[in-house]
This record gives structure tokens, sequence and C-alpha cells, in this order.
């Protein structure tokens, strides 16, 4: 592609490439076509890492032998997309324009969807999701309840363009809004219009974008930098990563309008090496930007210049926080610093700095395209716009879901995440990865906000959520989470560095069944000392998950501490097994107790010996007649 040389070049070129992607733009008048009727149609292949791991590559080379063996090569084009986001049901194939959404698809089924579908004007049936709650398949992306409550815009073109071919984001008013800014807009124009659409940092923190920007441009500076945060650490997230793999394009145009608005010609992403494939298209992308003039030196014809590096992260949870996350850029150790000076004044190589994460910047162009006022109006009176969460856990819809801010946990627990597995019982859902806090079920018709989560004992965060049901122990939740912390702190101050190993001590002890009552009272007190001592945001919330659990379930730590049991049946040192009568002596369980714990002959009941027993559940989960209980 040659260099595009002025706005009005891109806003032409815009008009023609978005003729181009029409086909796959569903009409509501457009059916399948009937037998021997040819039609143009677009075939989509779900290219996010999770499809990729199951073959989806392979699906699209089946998919594009048979469109050839058919004689359909004129008339059909085979294409990747980014992460559709219902994860859950990967690989997944849309045909368009029919709007056709193809669930759990395997290279072999490439035959009977050229046959079927693309020849016959049949669906597929067998490759078609089934709503749980109807009983019934459902044909069109569009009438999926996983999609019917969401509202996409950080989201807006993943699992619809081409990630690696920048004329699909173009085609997408890509880089329309960078033009806007450099040629009509000044630096002043961007900022302000950024503040009055409301968006709040999306990383966790939720201070207001365009006020952070405001700061950094008010400092001057022979060199200023934008950093991107890549650098997606909670446990269960993949947020960022999906926006990367499926539209670079639209982080590396709102760092470009960053840099425009504060002043700063240099970009950095920082992105963590466990994401090949997102660090791949973000290569790719921005060799195309560059060749396209819409990156580098004098973009559009202006003078603005803008140029963007890849920095790689070592996986530091850590360095999720902007100080940690400069320190590790120039090349030194992960390590937070004391706030001031902060970045927008002396962040990289002590020059002014805004760091914004991936999601906020995936916000900006279609904030710019459509206004503050549109954005706005989307959301609660405190929090503007809409969220991308990553669904995981005891749910039976995993994947991604970006719902506007206000949406309550129920909404999308059991309206779009489709609920509990295998009807379970619905216990809890943690909020904001490690730094957050688990939330009952009392408190499920909660808004998603920043301050009413904040206010429940639990934070926004990047975006993690994850599902508990019954079988969930809090007490070994807290654990977990607490074990992350302490693998991750960088040990600089004495609160998260000792605090946590000891609030970590405790828990431990209690799941072990040797926790006294002093020790749920030192837990709490611990808990709340770390909170308001600790340097940076990490040891500040890293008790959060100890302290809501408390909050909410305090009546399994009384059962662990008083009553030396787990009502959930996890904590292997207060758990025992009992054969009940029902046991009928076929001897699977002696033959695989790796201990020989458990002695008994054929046809007469079963007796574990539990001096000499491991709690390792072989016997109890290998039960053809559920004759072993916990107790």
């Amino acid at each position: 592609m040659d260099k595009i040389n002025s706005y009005e070049e891109l806003q032409k070129l815009h008009l023609n490439y978005s003729k181009k992607i029409k086909i796959r733009q569903y009409s509501a008048n457009r059916e399948i076509s009937s037998e021997g009727k040819r039609c143009n149609r677009y075939i989509t292949v779900c290219g996010g890492t999770g499809c990729k791991s199951s073959d989806s590559e392979l699906i699209v080379s089946n998919l594009r032998s048979e469109i050839e063996k058919a004689g359909l090569s004129k008339e059909v084009v085979v294409g990747i997309a980014g992460c559709f986001g219902f994860c859950e049901k990967g690989p997944i194939v849309k045909v368009s324009p029919d709007n056709v959404f193809y669930v759990h698809v395997t290279p072999e089924d490439a035959r009977d969807i050229v046959n079927k579908h693309l020849l016959k004007g049949q669906v597929v049936e067998n490759l078609l999701y089934e709503e749980p709650s109807m009983s019934k398949k459902v044909k069109r992306q569009d009438e999926i309840s996983f999609y019917k409550k969401q509202h996409r815009i950080a989201l807006r073109n993943c699992g619809f363009i081409n990630p690696e071919d920048i004329t699909e984001s173009i085609a997408t008013k890509g880089y329309m809004a960078l033009g806007k800014c450099i040629t009509e807009m000044t630096p002043e124009d961007v900022i302000k219009l950024i503040m009055d659409s409301g968006l709040r940092g999306r990383g966790g923190g939720g201070f207001p974008t365009g006020k952070k920007w405001s700061f950094a441009k008010a400092y001057d500076a022979d060199q200023k930098y934008i950093i991107c945060n890549a650098d997606e650490g909670d446990p269960g997230a993949f947020m960022d990563r999906s926006i990367l793999e499926g539209d670079p394009n639209s982080v590396l145009e709102a760092m470009a309008i960053a840099g425009y608005a504060i002043g700063a010609s240099k970009g950095v992403i920082y992105i963590r090496a466990e994401y090949p494939l997102a660090v791949n298209r973000l290569r790719i992308a921005i060799d195309q930007a560059v060749k396209c003039g819409l990156l580098g030196n004098n973009i559009l014809g202006t003078e603005f210049s803008f140029k963007i590096d890849i920095r790689y992260g070592a996986g530091a949870f850590v360095c999720g926080e902007e100080t940690a996350l400069i320190h590790s850029v120039e090349g030194c150790r992960g390590e937070p610093t004391n706030k001031p000076p902060f970045p927008a004044e002396s962040g990289l190589w002590n020059k002014p700095t805004c760091v914004n994460n991936v999601e906020t910047l995936a916000n900006i162009p279609a904030i710019i395209n459509n206004g503050a006022e549109w954005y706005s109006s989307i959301g609660t009176a405190t929090s503007k716009g809409t969220k991308v969460f990553a669904l995981a856990g005891k749910i039976n819809n995993v994947g991604l879901v970006e719902v506007p801010m206000g949406t309550t946990l129920r909404e999308i627990i059991y309206d779009i995440g489709g609920g509990i597995k295998n009807g379970r019982k619905f216990k809890a859902v943690q909020t904001g990865g490690p730094s957050g806090g688990c939330i009952p079920a009392s408190n499920l018709d909660i808004p998603i906000d920043y301050e009413s989560l904040k206010s429940i004992g639990s934070m926004m965060g990047s975006g993690g959520m994850i599902v508990m049901d019954e079988d969930n122990c809090m007490v070994d939740i807290a654990k977990f989470y607490l074990e992350f912390t302490v693998e991750e702190s960088c040990g600089k101050c004495t609160p998260c560095r000792i605090g946590n190993k000891r609030l970590l001590e405790i828990l431990t002890n209690i799941t072990n069944g040797q926790g006294t009552e002093e020790d749920l009272q030192k837990l709490r007190d611990l808990a709340e000392t770390i909170k308001d001592t600790s340097l940076c945001g990490l040891g500040q919330t890293a008790p959060n998950p100890v302290l809501s659990t408390m909050k909410y379930f305090m009546n399994e730590y009384d059962a662990h501490v008083k009553e030396k049991s787990c009502p959930a049946g996890v904590c292997k040192s207060l758990l025992s097994y009992e054969i009940t009568n029902k046991c009928i002596g076929c001897t699977k369980c002696a033959r695989n107790c790796p201990v020989g714990c458990i002695d008994g002959k054929v046809k007469q009941m079963h007796v574990i010996d539990e001096s000499k027993c491991i709690k390792c559940g072989t016997c109890f989960s290998g039960c053809p007649v559920g004759a072993i209980i916990k107790k």
C-alpha cells in the first residue's frame, strides 16, 4: 500500500475500502440463498489465541480448499478475525451477510459448511449454538443471549476485521480520528473532548483520562512519551490481549492521538512476552502504519510525527503499576516509587509521560469519531461508557463481554454468562483480580461502576471476573490470591513484603486446621494495616480478598477455626472420607487407592483407615455408586 499524504486522501480510501467489507454487515432482509443460487459471502474464522490453539488455521485452509473444489472461489472469501469473545464455544466460524454463527467448529466441518450452507442454502444444524434456557438452536449471532446485552466499543472490530490488514482497519474508520485531530483540532480541543466524554482509566485505578492528559501537557519538555500498558497480569484476565490481537491499529491510533494532545512524539507499548500473537500482530500493524504514513514522520502530510516501539515485560504483576512499569522499560528492576512526582511530570527517562492501558486507548478513536456526548450518554453518572470483562470460573459462557457501566452482576452472570455450570448454586464472584474482593449473592443486583464496587469491598480492576459456586471454599480462595500476591510482590516495602507473608501463614494455618480465634482477629488487623501502609496499589489492595471474604463469609472462617471443618470440602487437612452402606463391594476404591488405606472383601462394605488416608479424593471421585461421602 502506498503512503497516504493527506487526511482527504485517507477519507477517500475509507469510502473505497468500506465497500469491500460491506458484505460482512448483517442485513435483516438477507436470508441464506436457495439451492443453486450463487451468492457472494464472507466467512470469518476466529484467529484469537484460544481458537488458534484449537486448529482455526486448519479450518481456514480446509474451507478455502473446499470452496475451490466447489468452484466458489470468486463468490466466497475466507478470512481471519480477532476474538469473538464467546471463548467457551470456539473455534467460531461466521458466515456473512447471513450472520449465521457456528460454534465448536472442527477442520472436518469445513466440507459441510461449503456443501450444505454455501451450495444448498442449508444451515449446518449441529454446529449452531443451543441456548440452555430454551433448548433450541440459534442461527444468528444477534439472537444469542451472550451478545444481546453487550455494547461493544473497545471490542467493536474484534471478530469483524482482519487484524493483519490495515486496509480493513481503515475501512472501519481506522486512523480517521487521528486525521481529524491533527488537521481540524488543537491539542486543547482533543483533551477537552476526552474530558467531556467522562472516560476513566480502564487499568484499575479509574482516573479520568482527559485529566491525566492535561497534566502531562502542562509540563514543558524537549521530549514527552506515551506508554501503553499491555502488561496484563491478573489471573484469568485476557481483555487487553484480545484487543491487541483483534484490533491493534485502534490502540496505535489512540497512542498517536494522545501524543498529539500532550506534545509527545514517541510511544512505547509495554507488553508481556507471553503474548506472542499479540506482539506479532502489533509489529505487523506498526510496519503497515509506517509504510502508509499513519505513523512516523509528518503523518498525513502534517508537521506531527509519532513513532512507536515495543518493549517486553517479563510477567511481573507489579509492573502493572505505572512507576514500576516505567522502571522496567528503562531496563531497571520493576519497583514502584513514591509519588509525587507523578509520571506526567517526571516519567520515562525523567520526561513527562502519560501511561494508559490498552482498553482505555481502544475507546479513544470511537470517542473522537462519535463525540463526547455520545460516549457520556452510555453508563452511569460517574462511570461513563462500557467495560470489558473476562468472564471465567464456574460459568457456562466463559469469554469476553463488554457491557455499559451500570449493568448489574446478575445480568452478566445469568443473562450473558448463562448461569452457573451444572446447575450449581452461585456463591460469589471475584472482581478486580488479586486486588479485588469476593462479592456474595446478596449483592448480585449492584450496578457495576467504580464507586459501587468500591463500596462493597471490591474494585473494578482491569476487568477479571471469576465466578464461584457452592463447591468453592472462600478461605481457600483468599489463600489462593494471597499466594499470588506474595509471589508477585517486588519486596520494596515492608508491609507488602513481610505483612502479606504473615497473612498467608495465618490463612495456611487456618486451612490446615491449626487456626485459632485469636488468628482471626490478627488476620483482620494485619490486613487493615497492610492496606493503609503499603507503598503502591498492589500492596494496598492485596488484603482485599481476605477482608471481603471475612466480611461476607465469616461463617466459613469460623467453621475452619472452631469446628475444624471445611464446609465446601476443599481444604484437605480438614477433610475425611467415609464409606456408607451404599457400598456394593466392587473393590474399585481399594484397587485405585494410592496408599492402600481401604480394606474390604468383594460384595462386602469397605472401610477407610483414616490414619493412612492422604485425602487425595480418588475413592470419592471414582466410586460408581456414590457410596463415599466427605465429612
